[in-house]
């Protein structure tokens, strides 16, 4: 429920707070004071589109605040519990406008996002308008309403879960169909780039060896110049280090034959000695091995361009061309797979068919269980708001062909539409191609006083529901709108006495200019004011006294009573 709204620099409202209670509250006031505006606010509290454009002239931000009492409302708790917003029965919503673009959105202080108030605000307020009226005429919101009163909304939910997994199979049968046109195509690439990869018998570091093979092959008559110098050097030449070294090792064990204190080794020099002579043979026999293949330097070259070729096509790598080999394999092997894959599809698909007709079926019978019972229900209604001739009805449009896949949708295999007939001897006729806005009205508000014990909605805001009604319908109006708020917190905005006076609170929308501004205010009526103000909803400006006393009269006889579904009055 609404319990209080607070409007700041929005539009012609500088300040504005104004408190709801339950039950049925009307606003009136002359034309263009500002009712609209009030709307607008709510409008924005619940998503719509904010705009610099409602702010109001030389401010910088507006700000529209709603506090709203969702004791007993356990789905919208627990929608908040999960969000991190739940504060117990109380919810304030806050959206600032601002002028440079940053606008924002606090939900029970918390900062917060437009797309958070859809689901948080849908149980919380309907707005019933001429917006409204176009979405009534749309036949794809019909089935909405239909399973909304025939509590078919938790069916409906089994049947969209079936559906969706069912969707979702034909979805990848499909992508495999697809794939299954593309295969042979497909197939000849991966067989030939695996071939590629296989016929190359690549080796992990292979390149790397090679690499080094190509370097030495190149280097060639440096290796076998320097092989030959240093044996030469060593052991080869006249003078050669080990012939010196000998004469030196000879010189010792003289020294020593003399001298046996001199500090040097003969076996360390022995050693030495034998280990360049191991080095100089070594050099002898590796510079005897070395010999320039020119063949085997060209066979290099043309595996490392090979293996740059797949690594440019494949990877940057010879693990990663190996890899992608590995993955090709795969791929191949799940084409050959695909075609079981598609039976095991077909076959679910088939099943899964089966539970959706099935549910499907359910659904449909128990719509049209429904449906008499809202053609009933509607018809009541409307022939009370001084429709006596007109007849409703649900009109069912049936998948003909059930094996074919579009004749199921998100919401069965029903296509619902309203049907109406305002006058004797003429055709049903579909909703929106009803002329008449009056028309349109009453059966607006009649499906809304039938949807009224089924809806979840806290606050329903009544915009314009006298448009093109008056006298004695006005009063009925009235008496559907007072049923209405049994069930419902009820705003309504109206210009008729009939209806105003059906209120069990009565709030006063103004327009007072002051100094070079236009301000909007909202005041809640007292007893005596009221009687005011219904004075000037039946007469205009002056107030006379048969005026007056007629708006007496209303009052007393709308607070003695009114008349009920069964067409009696409650007294």
């Amino acid at each position: 429920m609404l319990s209080e709204l607070s409007i700041s620099n929005f539009a012609i409202i500088d300040e504005l707070k104004v408190s709801f209670a339950g039950g049925l509250n009307v606003l009136s006031g002359e034309t263009g004071a500002g009712k609209s505006i009030i709307i607008g606010a709510v409008t924005l509290l619940l998503g719509d589109r904010a705009s610099s454009d409602m702010i109001r002239s030389s401010e910088d931000a507006a700000v529209v605040e709603a506090l709203f009492d969702i004791g007993g409302n356990e789905a919208l708790q627990e929608t908040l519990r999960q969000r991190g917003f739940y504060e117990g029965n109380d919810l304030i919503i806050r959206r600032v406008v601002s002028r440079s673009g940053k606008n924002r959105v606090y939900i029970n202080g918390h900062l917060a996002t437009v797309a958070l108030l859809a689901p948080i605000c849908e149980s919380l307020v309907n707005i019933c308008s001429q917006h409204e009226h176009q979405m009534i005429l749309n036949e794809d919101n019909h089935v909405d309403i239909l399973d909304e009163f025939g509590g078919l909304l938790p069916l409906r939910s089994e049947y969209a879960s079936l559906y969706d997994e069912y969707q979702s199979l034909n979805a990848r049968l499909r992508e495999l169909e697809a794939a299954n046109r593309r295969k042979e195509e497909r197939e000849e690439l991966l067989r030939y780039q695996l071939k590629e990869i296989s016929d190359a018998a690549l080796s992990p570091g292979e390149d790397g060896f090679l690499a080094e093979e190509k370097t030495i092959l190149g280097n060639m008559q440096k290796l076998m110049d320097y092989a030959a110098g240093a044996h030469e050097t060593l052991y080869g030449k006249k003078g050669s280090v080990l012939e010196e070294l000998k004469g030196a090792i000879a010189c010792i064990r003289e020294i020593k034959k003399i001298d046996a204190g001199l500090n040097v080794s003969e076996q360390d020099m022995d050693g030495l000695y034998y280990q360049l002579e191991d080095a100089a043979l070594t050099l002898r026999d590796y510079g005897k091995k070395l010999s320039f293949d020119p063949a085997r330097l060209d066979a290099i070259e043309e595996r490392l361009e090979r293996i740059g070729r797949l690594k440019r096509k494949y990877g940057g790598a010879i693990p990663d061309i190996l890899k992608k080999g590995e993955e090709i394999a795969g791929e191949l092997q799940g084409i050959a797979s695909a075609d079981a894959e598609r039976e095991r599809l077909a076959k679910a698909i088939t099943e899964q068919r089966t539970r959706l007709e099935e549910k499907a079926d359910v659904l449909s019978r128990k719509r049209k269980a429904a449906a008499k019972l809202l053609k009933g229900a509607v018809e009541r209604d409307i022939r009370d708001l001084r429709m006596e001739e007109a007849q409703f009805e649900v009109m069912f449009s049936e998948a003909a062909v059930r094996k074919e896949e579009n004749a199921f949708g998100s919401t069965g295999a029903d296509t619902v539409e309203f049907y109406l007939s305002t006058n004797r001897g003429e055709d049903l006729k579909p909703l929106n191609r009803i002329a008449s806005g009056g028309e349109l009205s009453r059966i607006m508000l009649a499906i809304k006083k039938v949807l009224a014990r089924t809806g979840s909605v806290g606050t329903i805001i009544f915009d314009e529901v006298d448009s093109g009604i008056g006298g004695a319908t006005a009063e009925i109006v009235g008496e559907k709108l007072k049923e209405v708020a049994k069930h419902h917190q009820v705003l309504c905005i109206t210009h008729l006495p009939q209806i105003a006076c059906f209120g069990d609170r009565h709030y006063r929308v103004t327009k007072v200019a002051t100094g070079e501004r236009t301000n909007t205010r909202v005041e809640a009526l007292s007893e005596t004011e009221r009687l005011d103000e219904i004075t000037r909803m039946l007469g205009g400006l002056e107030l006379t006294e048969k005026a007056r006393q007629h708006a007496r009269e209303m009052l007393t006889a709308s607070r003695r009573g009114y008349r009920s579904d069964n067409g009696r009055t409650d007294r």
